[in-house]
């Protein structure tokens, strides 16, 4: 198996497929190497049983879970993403940020094998919506995060939500990178992850580097949930699952369309 399987695919892999679900107690109907609403109604069901991203898709992990013999390859359209498609997702961004950023970004994306065409949308239009200059940036002052007369990030210093101890937590662990890591708690968890001093060194949040991993890791653990968004087209839940409500929604779902039609579906590398 070179592909993913999903609706329309046919062949002996569905086949192979098909009888997997039966065997596994999901009934697929008519095992007849065509890959269609019945098949993907029993993948979903499998995937939910083996709390997997529940998005109709035969991929490596569902491919696994099933016992099958073939595995797909992990899908890429990394090759498919270059400056002058993003661009066209940026349209107000310098296009030299774009060529100086980009191949961190797609470095860190291969890293953490979100290569397909969902979770690379996920990871452009999430610095779409962060930092529309898609560079590292580090949060700016404004009414939700400042009082009238208090120093800056006040409002942040005592958010027990982001792990916050007090002054000066609030400035220290302000918003920084690609996603936007906000908090101490953040801080450490995500620092610990990446192996890098993040509380000792806030600011290295923004180094391209580090901002791109951090993103990478950041869709990783909100991986399944994101897939299961996308697949119904729900960039409204996408975007809340990274930011936590709707901050940047326009800015999000203009770049995850544009993209939509620019990059190629499936590109292995």
């Amino acid at each position: 198996m070179s592909d993913i399987l999903k609706v329309n695919s046919s062949g002996a892999d569905v086949v192979a497929l098909q009888g997997a679900l039966r065997d596994a107690g999901f009934n697929p109907g008519v095992i007849d190497g065509f890959y269609g609403q019945a098949t993907q109604a029993a993948v979903i069901a499998f995937q939910r049983s083996e709390n997997l991203a529940a998005d109709g898709v035969v991929g490596q992990n569902t491919a696994r879970a099933l016992g099958l013999a073939a595995i797909p390859s992990i899908p890429s359209v990394v090759s498919g993403v270059t400056p002058q498609v993003v661009s066209q997702m940026f349209p107000l961004t310098p296009i030299g940020n774009i060529n100086t950023n980009l191949p961190v970004v797609l470095d860190a994306l291969v890293s953490a094998t979100l290569t397909d065409k969902p979770m690379v949308l996920m990871a452009l239009s999430t610095i779409r919506a962060e930092t529309e200059s898609f560079e590292p940036i580090s949060e700016g002052r404004s009414r939700f995060n400042t009082s009238p007369s208090g120093p800056p990030f006040d409002l942040y210093d005592n958010r027990k939500d982001l792990g916050n101890a007090g002054p000066p937590d609030g400035s220290n662990f302000r918003g920084r990178g690609f996603v936007q890591l906000t908090g101490r708690a953040n801080y450490i968890q995500y620092g610990g992850e990446i192996g890098k001093d993040l509380v000792g060194n806030p600011a290295l949040a923004n180094d391209p580097d580090v901002a791109a991993e951090l993103l990478a890791r950041f869709l990783n653990d909100r991986e399944k949930l994101i897939r299961e968004a996308l697949v119904s087209h729900d960039l409204a839940t996408a975007r809340r699952l990274v930011n936590g409500g709707s901050n940047g929604l326009e800015r999000f779902q203009d770049a995850f369309n544009v993209g939509s039609h620019l990059i190629p579906e499936t590109i292995v590398s």
